[in-house]
Protein backbone atom coordinates (compact mmCIF):
# COMPACT_ATOMS: atom_id res chain seq x y z
CA UNK A 1 0.00 0.00 0.00
CA UNK A 2 1.38 3.41 -0.97
CA UNK A 3 1.12 5.60 2.11
CA UNK A 4 2.36 8.99 0.90
CA UNK A 5 2.41 11.03 -2.31
CA UNK A 6 5.63 12.44 -3.70
CA UNK A 7 6.88 15.77 -2.30
CA UNK A 8 7.69 17.92 -5.34
CA UNK A 9 8.39 21.51 -4.31
CA UNK A 10 9.37 24.59 -6.31
CA UNK A 11 11.18 27.54 -4.72
CA UNK A 12 11.21 31.06 -6.15
CA UNK A 13 12.95 34.14 -4.68
CA UNK A 14 10.96 37.20 -3.63
CA UNK A 15 12.06 40.70 -4.55
CA UNK A 16 13.30 42.38 -1.38
CA UNK A 17 14.15 39.11 0.36
CA UNK A 18 12.46 35.86 1.20
CA UNK A 19 11.04 33.26 -1.14
CA UNK A 20 7.88 31.38 -2.15
CA UNK A 21 7.30 27.61 -1.97
CA UNK A 22 4.63 25.78 -3.96
CA UNK A 23 3.87 22.21 -4.96
CA UNK A 24 4.82 21.27 -8.51
CA UNK A 25 1.70 19.08 -8.70
CA UNK A 26 -1.52 20.61 -10.00
CA UNK A 27 -4.54 20.38 -7.73
CA UNK A 28 -6.90 17.64 -8.91
CA UNK A 29 -10.51 18.55 -9.88
CA UNK A 30 -12.56 19.84 -6.94
CA UNK A 31 -16.24 18.90 -6.39
CA UNK A 32 -18.93 21.57 -6.34
CA UNK A 33 -19.66 20.99 -2.68
CA UNK A 34 -19.51 18.62 0.28
CA UNK A 35 -23.01 17.23 -0.39
CA UNK A 36 -21.84 15.72 -3.67
CA UNK A 37 -19.37 13.59 -1.70
CA UNK A 38 -22.03 12.49 0.81
CA UNK A 39 -24.40 11.60 -2.04
CA UNK A 40 -21.65 9.49 -3.62
CA UNK A 41 -21.08 7.40 -0.50
CA UNK A 42 -24.81 7.08 0.17
CA UNK A 43 -24.96 5.31 -3.19
CA UNK A 44 -21.58 3.51 -3.19
CA UNK A 45 -21.60 2.27 0.43
CA UNK A 46 -25.11 2.88 1.79
CA UNK A 47 -24.91 0.54 4.79
CA UNK A 48 -21.41 1.48 5.91
CA UNK A 49 -21.41 3.38 9.23
CA UNK A 50 -20.34 6.97 8.82
CA UNK A 51 -20.86 8.32 12.37
CA UNK A 52 -20.94 6.30 15.58
CA UNK A 53 -21.59 7.63 19.08
CA UNK A 54 -22.52 6.29 22.49
CA UNK A 55 -26.12 6.69 23.62
CA UNK A 56 -27.22 7.56 27.15
CA UNK A 57 -26.73 3.90 28.15
CA UNK A 58 -23.16 3.76 26.85
CA UNK A 59 -23.95 1.59 23.80
CA UNK A 60 -22.64 2.52 20.36
CA UNK A 61 -25.25 3.69 17.83
CA UNK A 62 -24.48 4.40 14.19
CA UNK A 63 -25.67 6.50 11.29
CA UNK A 64 -24.93 4.88 7.94
CA UNK A 65 -24.13 6.85 4.80
CA UNK A 66 -27.61 6.21 3.42
CA UNK A 67 -29.30 7.26 6.67
CA UNK A 68 -27.08 10.33 6.94
CA UNK A 69 -27.99 11.54 3.46
CA UNK A 70 -31.69 10.92 4.03
CA UNK A 71 -31.51 12.83 7.31
CA UNK A 72 -29.58 15.65 5.68
CA UNK A 73 -32.29 16.15 3.08
CA UNK A 74 -35.13 16.06 5.61
CA UNK A 75 -33.35 18.39 8.01
CA UNK A 76 -32.37 20.69 5.16
CA UNK A 77 -36.04 21.09 4.31
CA UNK A 78 -36.82 21.80 7.97
CA UNK A 79 -34.19 24.55 8.09
CA UNK A 80 -35.67 26.21 5.01
CA UNK A 81 -39.14 25.96 6.55
CA UNK A 82 -37.80 27.80 9.62
CA UNK A 83 -36.75 30.67 7.36
CA UNK A 84 -33.02 30.05 7.23
CA UNK A 85 -31.08 30.99 4.12
CA UNK A 86 -27.64 32.17 2.99
CA UNK A 87 -27.90 35.28 5.18
CA UNK A 88 -29.41 33.64 8.28
CA UNK A 89 -27.06 30.92 9.64
CA UNK A 90 -27.77 27.99 11.92
CA UNK A 91 -25.99 28.53 15.25
CA UNK A 92 -25.00 25.22 16.85
CA UNK A 93 -24.36 25.49 20.59
CA UNK A 94 -23.64 21.82 21.36
CA UNK A 95 -20.60 19.61 21.16
CA UNK A 96 -19.88 16.76 18.75
CA UNK A 97 -22.68 14.30 18.05
CA UNK A 98 -24.70 12.68 15.28
CA UNK A 99 -27.46 15.31 15.46
CA UNK A 100 -24.83 18.06 15.28
CA UNK A 101 -23.23 16.48 12.21
CA UNK A 102 -26.55 15.88 10.45
CA UNK A 103 -27.66 19.47 11.01
CA UNK A 104 -24.31 20.86 9.85
CA UNK A 105 -24.41 18.82 6.66
CA UNK A 106 -28.10 19.67 6.19
CA UNK A 107 -27.38 23.38 6.45
CA UNK A 108 -24.56 23.14 3.92
CA UNK A 109 -26.77 21.07 1.59
CA UNK A 110 -29.48 23.75 1.67
CA UNK A 111 -27.09 26.67 1.24
CA UNK A 112 -27.39 27.76 4.88
CA UNK A 113 -24.14 28.61 6.72
CA UNK A 114 -23.52 26.34 9.73
CA UNK A 115 -21.95 28.13 12.70
CA UNK A 116 -20.80 25.79 15.49
CA UNK A 117 -19.89 27.57 18.72
CA UNK A 118 -17.38 26.23 21.22
CA UNK A 119 -18.92 24.82 24.37
CA UNK A 120 -16.55 27.17 26.21
CA UNK A 121 -19.13 29.83 25.31
CA UNK A 122 -22.34 27.79 25.42
CA UNK A 123 -21.80 25.36 28.30
CA UNK A 124 -18.70 25.92 30.39
CA UNK A 125 -19.03 29.67 30.70
CA UNK A 126 -20.89 31.60 33.39
CA UNK A 127 -20.66 34.85 31.43
CA UNK A 128 -23.53 35.15 28.90
CA UNK A 129 -21.97 38.33 27.54
CA UNK A 130 -19.37 36.33 25.63
CA UNK A 131 -22.04 34.18 23.97
CA UNK A 132 -24.17 37.25 23.18
CA UNK A 133 -21.22 38.83 21.41
CA UNK A 134 -20.88 35.82 19.13
CA UNK A 135 -24.65 35.82 18.60
CA UNK A 136 -24.58 39.46 17.53
CA UNK A 137 -21.79 38.69 15.07
CA UNK A 138 -23.77 35.84 13.50
CA UNK A 139 -27.37 37.14 13.59
CA UNK A 140 -28.56 33.53 13.14
CA UNK A 141 -31.95 32.35 11.97
CA UNK A 142 -32.18 29.41 14.41
CA UNK A 143 -30.33 27.62 17.19
CA UNK A 144 -29.44 24.01 17.92
CA UNK A 145 -28.89 22.81 21.49
CA UNK A 146 -28.57 19.14 22.35
CA UNK A 147 -30.37 19.06 25.70
CA UNK A 148 -31.12 20.61 29.06
CA UNK A 149 -27.46 21.32 29.89
CA UNK A 150 -27.59 24.12 27.31
CA UNK A 151 -30.75 25.74 28.67
CA UNK A 152 -28.87 28.51 30.59
CA UNK A 153 -26.99 29.51 27.43
CA UNK A 154 -30.15 29.45 25.33
CA UNK A 155 -32.01 31.56 27.90
CA UNK A 156 -29.52 34.38 27.30
CA UNK A 157 -30.54 34.58 23.62
CA UNK A 158 -33.70 36.10 22.12
CA UNK A 159 -36.81 34.00 22.78
CA UNK A 160 -38.31 34.52 19.34
CA UNK A 161 -35.49 32.55 17.71
CA UNK A 162 -36.50 29.00 16.64
CA UNK A 163 -34.72 26.26 18.57
CA UNK A 164 -33.90 22.70 17.50
CA UNK A 165 -33.13 20.27 20.33
CA UNK A 166 -32.23 16.60 20.52
CA UNK A 167 -34.09 16.05 23.80
CA UNK A 168 -35.39 17.73 26.97
CA UNK A 169 -37.74 20.09 25.12
CA UNK A 170 -39.47 20.98 28.39
CA UNK A 171 -36.24 22.56 29.69
CA UNK A 172 -36.64 25.36 27.12
CA UNK A 173 -40.07 26.65 28.13
CA UNK A 174 -41.34 29.81 26.52
CA UNK A 175 -39.60 29.14 23.21
CA UNK A 176 -40.52 27.69 19.83
CA UNK A 177 -38.90 24.24 20.12
CA UNK A 178 -38.60 21.62 17.39
CA UNK A 179 -37.22 18.19 18.22
CA UNK A 180 -34.61 16.99 15.75
CA UNK A 181 -36.46 13.66 15.61
CA UNK A 182 -39.55 15.52 14.36
CA UNK A 183 -37.56 17.59 11.89
CA UNK A 184 -36.13 14.36 10.45
CA UNK A 185 -39.64 13.35 9.38
CA UNK A 186 -40.07 16.40 7.13
CA UNK A 187 -40.49 15.37 3.50
CA UNK A 188 -38.02 17.12 1.17
CA UNK A 189 -39.74 19.33 -1.41
CA UNK A 190 -38.82 21.11 -4.60
CA UNK A 191 -37.65 24.13 -2.60
CA UNK A 192 -34.84 22.05 -1.11
CA UNK A 193 -33.69 20.78 -4.50
CA UNK A 194 -33.70 24.34 -5.82
CA UNK A 195 -31.68 25.60 -2.86
CA UNK A 196 -29.22 22.70 -3.17
CA UNK A 197 -28.79 23.36 -6.91
CA UNK A 198 -27.67 26.92 -6.13
CA UNK A 199 -24.83 25.71 -3.86
CA UNK A 200 -21.49 26.21 -5.56
CA UNK A 201 -17.81 26.75 -4.78
CA UNK A 202 -18.35 30.29 -3.47
CA UNK A 203 -21.30 29.38 -1.23
CA UNK A 204 -20.66 30.00 2.47
CA UNK A 205 -20.61 26.53 4.05
CA UNK A 206 -19.54 27.36 7.59
CA UNK A 207 -18.71 30.22 9.89
CA UNK A 208 -15.98 29.14 12.31
CA UNK A 209 -14.74 31.31 15.13
CA UNK A 210 -11.03 31.71 15.68
CA UNK A 211 -9.61 30.46 18.98
CA UNK A 212 -9.02 33.96 20.30
CA UNK A 213 -5.34 33.30 21.02
CA UNK A 214 -4.45 36.72 19.53
CA UNK A 215 -7.62 38.65 20.39
CA UNK A 216 -11.42 38.29 20.45
CA UNK A 217 -12.72 35.34 18.33
CA UNK A 218 -13.78 36.35 14.81
CA UNK A 219 -16.24 34.56 12.55
CA UNK A 220 -14.26 33.21 9.61
CA UNK A 221 -16.20 32.48 6.42
CA UNK A 222 -15.52 28.96 5.09
CA UNK A 223 -16.72 28.41 1.53
CA UNK A 224 -17.42 25.13 -0.21
CA UNK A 225 -14.32 25.71 -2.36
CA UNK A 226 -12.16 26.04 0.75
CA UNK A 227 -13.41 22.80 2.29
CA UNK A 228 -13.36 20.76 -0.91
CA UNK A 229 -10.00 21.94 -2.27
CA UNK A 230 -8.41 21.18 1.10
CA UNK A 231 -9.68 17.61 1.10
CA UNK A 232 -8.66 17.02 -2.53
CA UNK A 233 -5.12 18.19 -1.79
CA UNK A 234 -4.92 16.09 1.37
CA UNK A 235 -6.05 13.02 -0.54
CA UNK A 236 -3.34 13.57 -3.15
CA UNK A 237 -0.69 13.52 -0.41
CA UNK A 238 -2.18 10.65 1.61
CA UNK A 239 -3.29 8.17 -1.12
CA UNK A 240 -3.68 5.27 1.32
CA UNK A 241 -6.92 6.87 2.54
CA UNK A 242 -8.54 5.97 -0.77
CA UNK A 243 -7.31 2.37 -0.54
CA UNK A 244 -8.71 1.68 2.93
CA UNK A 245 -11.63 3.65 4.38
CA UNK A 246 -10.24 5.29 7.53
CA UNK A 247 -11.34 4.31 11.02
CA UNK A 248 -11.08 7.30 13.32
CA UNK A 249 -11.72 7.75 17.05
CA UNK A 250 -11.77 11.48 17.64
CA UNK A 251 -12.78 14.03 20.28
CA UNK A 252 -11.54 17.22 18.62
CA UNK A 253 -14.37 19.79 18.68
CA UNK A 254 -16.23 20.57 15.48
CA UNK A 255 -16.35 24.21 16.48
CA UNK A 256 -12.68 24.33 15.45
CA UNK A 257 -11.22 23.78 12.02
CA UNK A 258 -9.00 20.83 13.06
CA UNK A 259 -11.87 18.63 14.24
CA UNK A 260 -14.74 20.00 12.15
CA UNK A 261 -13.03 20.47 8.78
CA UNK A 262 -9.86 18.43 8.72
CA UNK A 263 -10.97 15.30 10.57
CA UNK A 264 -14.73 15.03 10.08
CA UNK A 265 -14.59 15.88 6.38
CA UNK A 266 -11.57 13.62 5.80
CA UNK A 267 -13.59 10.67 7.07
CA UNK A 268 -16.53 11.65 4.85
CA UNK A 269 -14.30 12.22 1.83
CA UNK A 270 -12.99 8.66 1.92
CA UNK A 271 -16.13 6.83 3.01
CA UNK A 272 -14.69 6.04 6.44
CA UNK A 273 -16.16 5.73 9.91
CA UNK A 274 -15.81 8.22 12.75
CA UNK A 275 -16.36 7.07 16.32
CA UNK A 276 -17.27 10.25 18.22
CA UNK A 277 -15.16 10.34 21.38
CA UNK A 278 -16.71 12.11 24.36
CA UNK A 279 -13.36 12.28 26.16
CA UNK A 280 -10.94 15.19 26.34
CA UNK A 281 -7.25 15.53 27.26
CA UNK A 282 -8.08 16.98 30.65
CA UNK A 283 -8.13 15.59 34.19
CA UNK A 284 -11.21 13.45 34.76
CA UNK A 285 -12.16 13.38 31.08
CA UNK A 286 -9.41 11.35 29.42
CA UNK A 287 -10.55 7.97 30.72
CA UNK A 288 -13.47 8.07 28.27
CA UNK A 289 -10.97 8.31 25.41
CA UNK A 290 -8.98 5.36 26.74
CA UNK A 291 -12.17 3.31 27.12
CA UNK A 292 -13.05 3.95 23.48
CA UNK A 293 -9.54 3.07 22.28
CA UNK A 294 -9.76 -0.23 24.15
CA UNK A 295 -12.70 -1.12 21.87
CA UNK A 296 -11.79 0.54 18.55
CA UNK A 297 -8.43 0.25 16.78
CA UNK A 298 -8.04 3.38 14.61
CA UNK A 299 -6.21 3.44 11.30
CA UNK A 300 -5.32 7.12 11.76
CA UNK A 301 -5.31 9.03 15.01
CA UNK A 302 -5.44 12.78 15.58
CA UNK A 303 -4.77 14.72 18.75
CA UNK A 304 -3.19 17.81 20.25
CA UNK A 305 0.16 17.57 22.07
CA UNK A 306 -1.46 17.49 25.52
CA UNK A 307 -3.60 14.55 24.40
CA UNK A 308 -0.59 12.64 23.11
CA UNK A 309 1.26 13.25 26.37
CA UNK A 310 -1.61 11.72 28.37
CA UNK A 311 -1.96 8.89 25.86
CA UNK A 312 1.75 8.04 26.07
CA UNK A 313 1.48 7.73 29.86
CA UNK A 314 -1.52 5.39 29.54
CA UNK A 315 0.17 3.24 26.88
CA UNK A 316 3.29 2.94 29.01
CA UNK A 317 1.14 1.46 31.78
CA UNK A 318 -0.97 -0.83 29.58
CA UNK A 319 0.82 -3.04 27.02
CA UNK A 320 -2.46 -4.57 25.80
CA UNK A 321 -3.90 -1.14 25.04
CA UNK A 322 -0.69 -0.17 23.26
CA UNK A 323 -0.82 -3.30 21.08
CA UNK A 324 -4.44 -2.59 20.16
CA UNK A 325 -3.83 1.09 19.54
CA UNK A 326 -0.79 0.67 17.28
CA UNK A 327 -2.01 -2.52 15.58
CA UNK A 328 -3.67 -0.97 12.49
CA UNK A 329 -2.32 2.59 12.61
CA UNK A 330 -1.04 4.20 9.43
CA UNK A 331 0.07 7.36 11.22
CA UNK A 332 -0.30 9.63 14.25
CA UNK A 333 -1.13 13.25 13.48
CA UNK A 334 -0.57 16.14 15.88
CA UNK A 335 -1.52 19.80 15.46
CA UNK A 336 -2.90 22.90 17.25
CA UNK A 337 0.45 23.51 18.98
CA UNK A 338 3.99 22.16 18.81
CA UNK A 339 4.63 18.62 20.05
CA UNK A 340 7.52 18.39 22.54
CA UNK A 341 10.30 16.15 21.24
CA UNK A 342 10.17 14.19 24.50
CA UNK A 343 6.56 13.14 23.76
CA UNK A 344 7.56 12.23 20.18
CA UNK A 345 10.35 10.00 21.52
CA UNK A 346 8.04 8.27 24.01
CA UNK A 347 5.49 7.47 21.28
CA UNK A 348 8.24 6.17 19.00
CA UNK A 349 9.47 3.80 21.71
CA UNK A 350 5.93 2.61 22.44
CA UNK A 351 5.23 1.94 18.76
CA UNK A 352 8.47 0.03 18.32
CA UNK A 353 7.70 -2.11 21.37
CA UNK A 354 4.07 -2.76 20.36
CA UNK A 355 4.51 -3.66 16.67
CA UNK A 356 8.21 -3.80 15.92
CA UNK A 357 8.31 -0.57 13.91
CA UNK A 358 7.76 3.13 14.43
CA UNK A 359 4.41 4.34 13.14
CA UNK A 360 4.90 7.63 11.26
CA UNK A 361 4.22 10.70 13.40
CA UNK A 362 3.28 13.60 11.20
CA UNK A 363 1.80 17.06 11.33
CA UNK A 364 0.59 19.95 9.24
CA UNK A 365 0.03 23.64 9.54
CA UNK A 366 -2.81 26.01 8.83
CA UNK A 367 -5.55 28.01 10.49
CA UNK A 368 -9.26 28.68 10.65
CA UNK A 369 -8.79 31.01 7.68
CA UNK A 370 -7.36 28.17 5.52
CA UNK A 371 -9.90 25.37 6.16
CA UNK A 372 -7.31 24.38 7.64
CA UNK A 373 -4.40 22.74 5.82
CA UNK A 374 -1.66 24.79 4.15
CA UNK A 375 1.35 22.54 4.67
CA UNK A 376 1.21 18.80 5.22
CA UNK A 377 3.76 16.13 6.11
CA UNK A 378 3.63 13.28 3.62
CA UNK A 379 7.12 11.87 3.95
CA UNK A 380 9.16 10.36 6.81
CA UNK A 381 10.34 12.91 9.38
CA UNK A 382 12.48 12.52 12.48
CA UNK A 383 11.69 15.78 14.29
CA UNK A 384 8.47 16.98 15.87
CA UNK A 385 8.89 20.53 14.57
CA UNK A 386 8.53 19.69 10.84
CA UNK A 387 5.11 20.86 9.56
CA UNK A 388 5.41 19.59 5.98
CA UNK A 389 5.38 21.28 2.60
CA UNK A 390 2.71 23.29 0.75
CA UNK A 391 -0.23 21.19 -0.40
CA UNK A 392 -1.17 21.22 -4.12
CA UNK A 393 -2.83 24.51 -5.00
CA UNK A 394 -1.22 26.48 -2.14
CA UNK A 395 1.68 28.91 -2.18
CA UNK A 396 3.57 29.87 0.97
CA UNK A 397 5.65 33.06 1.04
CA UNK A 398 8.51 33.39 3.54
CA UNK A 399 8.80 37.12 4.28
CA UNK A 400 11.58 38.52 6.54
CA UNK A 401 10.20 39.65 9.94
CA UNK A 402 11.74 39.99 13.42
CA UNK A 403 14.91 38.29 12.26
CA UNK A 404 12.97 35.28 10.93
CA UNK A 405 10.51 34.54 8.13
CA UNK A 406 6.78 35.17 8.49
CA UNK A 407 4.61 32.65 6.65
CA UNK A 408 2.01 34.04 4.24
CA UNK A 409 -0.49 32.03 2.22
CA UNK A 410 -2.30 32.11 -1.11
CA UNK A 411 -4.61 29.42 -2.47
CA UNK A 412 -8.19 28.20 -3.03
CA UNK A 413 -8.50 27.28 0.65
CA UNK A 414 -7.98 30.85 1.92
CA UNK A 415 -11.11 32.50 3.32
CA UNK A 416 -12.65 35.52 1.62
CA UNK A 417 -12.98 37.16 5.03
CA UNK A 418 -14.99 37.56 8.22
CA UNK A 419 -18.76 37.23 8.61
CA UNK A 420 -20.89 40.25 9.38
CA UNK A 421 -24.60 40.19 10.35
CA UNK A 422 -26.79 39.79 7.30
CA UNK A 423 -24.17 38.00 5.24
CA UNK A 424 -21.75 40.83 4.54
CA UNK A 425 -18.10 39.76 4.42
CA UNK A 426 -15.22 41.86 5.72
CA UNK A 427 -12.31 40.92 3.41
CA UNK A 428 -9.08 39.52 4.77
CA UNK A 429 -6.15 41.88 4.72
CA UNK A 430 -3.77 40.66 2.01
CA UNK A 431 -0.31 41.91 1.17
CA UNK A 432 0.64 43.50 -2.13
CA UNK A 433 1.15 40.05 -3.69
CA UNK A 434 -2.25 38.76 -2.56
CA UNK A 435 -0.90 36.63 0.31
CA UNK A 436 -2.56 36.34 3.72
CA UNK A 437 -0.23 36.87 6.68
CA UNK A 438 -0.79 34.07 9.21
CA UNK A 439 1.22 35.55 12.07
CA UNK A 440 3.44 32.46 12.28
CA UNK A 441 7.11 32.06 11.45
CA UNK A 442 8.83 29.18 9.69
CA UNK A 443 12.14 28.05 8.26
CA UNK A 444 13.32 25.25 6.01
CA UNK A 445 14.57 22.05 7.58
CA UNK A 446 17.24 22.04 4.83
CA UNK A 447 17.88 25.24 2.89
CA UNK A 448 19.19 23.23 -0.05
CA UNK A 449 16.23 20.82 -0.15
CA UNK A 450 12.80 22.46 0.38
CA UNK A 451 11.09 19.09 -0.17
CA UNK A 452 12.40 18.04 3.27
CA UNK A 453 9.88 20.35 4.84
CA UNK A 454 9.19 23.53 6.72
CA UNK A 455 9.86 23.84 10.45
CA UNK A 456 7.51 25.83 12.66
CA UNK A 457 9.34 28.79 14.19
CA UNK A 458 6.75 30.20 16.61
CA UNK A 459 3.95 32.77 16.59
CA UNK A 460 5.19 36.27 15.93
CA UNK A 461 2.27 37.78 17.89
CA UNK A 462 3.38 35.98 21.08
CA UNK A 463 6.97 37.15 20.89
CA UNK A 464 8.32 40.13 22.79
CA UNK A 465 11.57 41.96 23.51
CA UNK A 466 13.50 42.13 26.75
CA UNK A 467 14.71 45.54 27.91
CA UNK A 468 17.97 44.74 26.13
CA UNK A 469 16.11 44.69 22.82
CA UNK A 470 16.54 40.91 22.43
CA UNK A 471 13.60 39.04 20.91
CA UNK A 472 12.13 36.18 22.94
CA UNK A 473 10.66 33.39 20.81
CA UNK A 474 7.85 32.31 23.08
CA UNK A 475 6.54 29.27 21.23
CA UNK A 476 9.97 27.70 20.78
CA UNK A 477 10.89 28.40 24.40
CA UNK A 478 7.60 27.03 25.76
CA UNK A 479 8.00 23.68 23.98
CA UNK A 480 11.61 23.36 25.13
CA UNK A 481 10.58 24.04 28.75
CA UNK A 482 7.80 21.43 28.67
CA UNK A 483 10.29 18.87 27.38
CA UNK A 484 12.93 19.82 29.96
CA UNK A 485 10.49 19.64 32.89
CA UNK A 486 8.42 16.62 31.82
CA UNK A 487 6.33 15.25 33.45
CA UNK A 488 6.14 17.94 36.14
CA UNK A 489 4.51 20.71 34.10
CA UNK A 490 1.47 20.79 31.86
CA UNK A 491 2.43 24.14 30.35
CA UNK A 492 4.40 27.36 30.79
CA UNK A 493 3.41 30.96 30.18
CA UNK A 494 6.44 33.11 29.37
CA UNK A 495 6.68 36.66 30.74
CA UNK A 496 9.29 39.42 30.65
CA UNK A 497 8.14 42.03 28.14
CA UNK A 498 10.48 45.05 28.47
CA UNK A 499 12.05 43.52 31.60
CA UNK A 500 15.67 42.60 32.24
CA UNK A 501 15.11 38.83 32.47
CA UNK A 502 12.66 36.05 31.70
CA UNK A 503 10.15 34.52 34.07
CA UNK A 504 7.56 31.77 33.65
CA UNK A 505 4.20 30.98 35.20
CA UNK A 506 4.11 27.20 35.63
CA UNK A 507 0.94 25.13 35.34
CA UNK A 508 1.81 21.77 36.95
CA UNK A 509 0.41 18.46 35.82
CA UNK A 510 -2.40 17.39 38.12
CA UNK A 511 -0.46 14.51 39.69
CA UNK A 512 2.30 16.90 40.82
CA UNK A 513 0.18 19.91 41.83
CA UNK A 514 0.27 18.98 45.54
CA UNK A 515 3.82 17.65 45.59
CA UNK A 516 5.65 19.51 48.44
CA UNK A 517 8.91 19.08 46.51
CA UNK A 518 7.55 20.54 43.26
CA UNK A 519 9.37 23.88 43.51
CA UNK A 520 12.71 22.25 44.32
CA UNK A 521 12.30 19.73 41.50
CA UNK A 522 11.46 22.54 39.07
CA UNK A 523 14.52 24.49 40.24
CA UNK A 524 16.70 21.48 39.45
CA UNK A 525 15.19 20.97 35.99
CA UNK A 526 15.22 24.65 35.07
CA UNK A 527 18.82 25.04 36.23
CA UNK A 528 19.81 22.18 33.92
CA UNK A 529 17.81 23.80 31.12
CA UNK A 530 19.52 27.15 31.63
CA UNK A 531 22.95 25.54 31.54
CA UNK A 532 22.25 24.40 27.97
CA UNK A 533 20.10 27.32 26.77
CA UNK A 534 22.62 30.08 26.16
CA UNK A 535 21.62 33.72 25.76
CA UNK A 536 19.21 35.91 27.75
CA UNK A 537 16.34 35.18 25.37
CA UNK A 538 16.20 31.53 26.49
CA UNK A 539 17.44 31.60 30.10
CA UNK A 540 14.68 31.52 32.72
CA UNK A 541 15.55 33.37 35.92
CA UNK A 542 12.22 33.18 37.74
CA UNK A 543 9.35 30.70 37.99
CA UNK A 544 6.07 30.81 39.89
CA UNK A 545 3.82 27.75 40.23
CA UNK A 546 0.14 28.43 39.58
CA UNK A 547 -2.05 26.63 42.12
CA UNK A 548 -5.19 27.56 40.17
CA UNK A 549 -5.33 25.64 36.86
CA UNK A 550 -5.94 27.56 33.63
CA UNK A 551 -9.58 28.59 33.36
CA UNK A 552 -11.67 27.52 30.39
CA UNK A 553 -14.33 30.01 31.43
CA UNK A 554 -11.85 32.89 31.34
CA UNK A 555 -10.37 31.82 28.01
CA UNK A 556 -7.04 30.81 29.54
CA UNK A 557 -7.30 27.35 28.05
CA UNK A 558 -9.09 26.36 24.87
CA UNK A 559 -11.36 23.36 24.52
CA UNK A 560 -8.52 21.75 22.54
CA UNK A 561 -6.46 21.80 25.73
CA UNK A 562 -3.73 24.34 25.02
CA UNK A 563 -2.97 27.42 27.10
CA UNK A 564 -3.66 30.89 25.69
CA UNK A 565 -0.54 32.89 26.58
CA UNK A 566 -2.11 36.29 26.06
CA UNK A 567 -5.24 35.52 28.10
CA UNK A 568 -3.23 34.18 31.05
CA UNK A 569 -0.95 37.22 31.17
CA UNK A 570 -3.93 39.58 30.94
CA UNK A 571 -5.93 37.80 33.66
CA UNK A 572 -3.06 37.13 36.07
CA UNK A 573 -1.34 40.49 36.20
CA UNK A 574 -0.97 40.13 39.97
CA UNK A 575 0.83 36.81 39.50
CA UNK A 576 3.11 38.40 36.92
CA UNK A 577 3.98 41.13 39.42
CA UNK A 578 4.72 38.46 42.05
CA UNK A 579 6.84 36.63 39.49
CA UNK A 580 9.08 39.67 39.15
CA UNK A 581 8.89 40.57 42.84
CA UNK A 582 9.96 38.72 45.98
CA UNK A 583 7.13 36.23 46.55
CA UNK A 584 7.88 33.45 49.06
CA UNK A 585 6.86 30.80 46.52
CA UNK A 586 9.11 32.17 43.82
CA UNK A 587 11.66 29.82 42.29
CA UNK A 588 14.80 31.93 41.72
CA UNK A 589 17.50 30.67 39.41
CA UNK A 590 21.10 31.87 39.17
Amino acid sequence: MKRFGQAEIAREPLAGGGFVLRSRRELAPVPRGVSDVLAHWASAAPERPFLVERNEHGAWIASTYRATFENVRALGQSLLDLGLDARRPLMLLSGNGIDHAHLTLAAMHAGVPAAPVSTAFSLATRDPGRLLRLFETLAPGALFAEGAAFAPAVSALPRELPLLVSRDASAFSGREVLLVSQARRRAPREALDEAASRVGPDTVAKILFTSGSTGWPRGVVNTQRMLCSNQVAMAMNWPFLAQQPPRVVDWLPWSHTFGGNHNLLMVLWHGGTLWIDSGKPMPGAFEATLSNLREISPTVYFNVPRGFDLLASALERDADLAARFFGDLEFLFYAASALPQSTWDRLARLSLRARGEIVPMISGWGSTETAPMVTQVHFPVERASVIGVPIPGCEVAFVPAQGRHELRVKGPNVSPGFWRPGGAIEPLLLDERGFYAMGDAGRLADDAAPEKGVMFDGRLAENFKLSSGTWVRVGELRVALIAACAPLAQDFVVAGHDRDELGVLVFPNAEFARDPELESRLRERLSAFNAMAGGSSAVVRRALVMREPPSLDAGEITDKGYVNQRAVLARRTADVERLFGEDDRLVRLP
